[in-house]
């Protein structure tokens, strides 16, 4: 049987579905199993191990329709014998329809195994898709095993004592960035643990900004796979970032990880899970301290504030 597993991302989302992918593997041990998502995270699927193959969709408009035709064509040739929809967009849900009516589960309307909980969108990405699958047959969907999201850092150089910081998001919604990682920074090295900066290139002029004012500090935006962060996110003493997609991955590995929120999302629904994780949240961040994003890093690290 062939058994295709639908996530496009972002980042924490793809990473919020590990769980669940997980899951769908064991529960069709001897399946062909396929992913679908976006074409930056198909190097991390395919090193889970999980998948016989994993399938790029980027998600082209529909007036593309050359790139539709051959994402149905790919879809219906693969003749699935079921698909798990952890989507549940309108995109997705018109896939079902195009596909045929598969076995799926998801959200479409009229498909074999529907999550018609009326306050799903209300609940917690993660306890969403397990409530998803248990109504699909997969009673369990525990914490992946994730051994294997790792990498060698070595060409890093990574200091002896460091913490991860991640200043950036999403470039249209600036209400979600905390502004005093400069002088964050300035407090870490203070304490003898030297500030790395992770982030996309166009964030590049956040980490500037807090070189300026850290000389030791180490930039490196732009320049780090999903596989890499995690990699150092296993050796850092701790995490310190806003609401998006790289504190999902260091969260995931079990670093110390201090996720700030605004106003303008919420932790109960969307924030990084993981053994060592932790919000902090104002409606609006110019009210957050420094020393008192200081102050919950150490705590939740294990660490004296000296």
């Amino acid at each position: 049987m062939k058994i295709l597993a639908i996530r496009h991302g972002a980042l924490g989302d793809v990473i919020q579905a590990l769980g669940p992918f997980q899951a769908i593997r064991r529960h069709h041990p001897g399946a062909h199993l396929v992913a679908l998502t976006g074409s930056p995270y198909v190097a991390l699927l395919q090193a889970s191990g999980w998948f016989q193959e994993v399938w790029a969709d980027d998600r082209p408009p529909i007036w593309r329709l050359p790139r539709w035709i051959e994402t149905i064509s790919r879809l219906r040739d693969g003749r699935f014998g079921g698909v798990y929809d952890l989507q549940t967009s309108s995109r997705t849900s018109l896939y079902f329809f195009l596909m045929g009516m598969p076995r799926w589960s998801g959200v479409a309307p009229f498909c074999s195994h529907p999550h018609d909980n009326p306050n799903r969108v209300e609940m917690h990405t993660v306890d969403r898709q397990a409530e998803q699958l248990r109504m699909a047959g997969i009673a369990q969907v525990p914490a992946p095993d994730l051994s294997w999201l790792d990498a060698d850092v070595s060409r890093f150089a990574p200091p002896e004592r460091f913490a991860i910081l991640v200043p950036g998001g999403s470039q249209h919604r600036p209400g979600k960035r905390w502004t005093y990682y400069p002088a964050l920074a300035q407090g870490l090295a203070g304490r003898g643990i030297i500030p790395v900066v992770i982030g996309t290139a166009a964030e590049t002029d956040l980490a500037r900004g807090i070189i300026a004012g850290v000389p030791s500090a180490i930039d490196l935006t732009g320049q780090t796979s999903i596989l890499d962060l995690a990699g150092i996110a296993r050796r850092a003493l701790f995490a310190i970032g806003n609401d998006t997609g790289p504190m999902h991955v260091t969260g995931a590995v079990g670093c110390p990880s201090l996720v700030i929120f605004s106003a303008e999302s919420d932790p109960a629904r969307c924030a990084p899970r993981g053994a060592k994780v932790a919000t902090i949240r104002r409606p609006v961040l110019a009210n957050l301290p420094v020393t008192e994003v200081l102050q919950e890093a150490f705590e939740l690290a294990g660490l004296q504030k000296t």
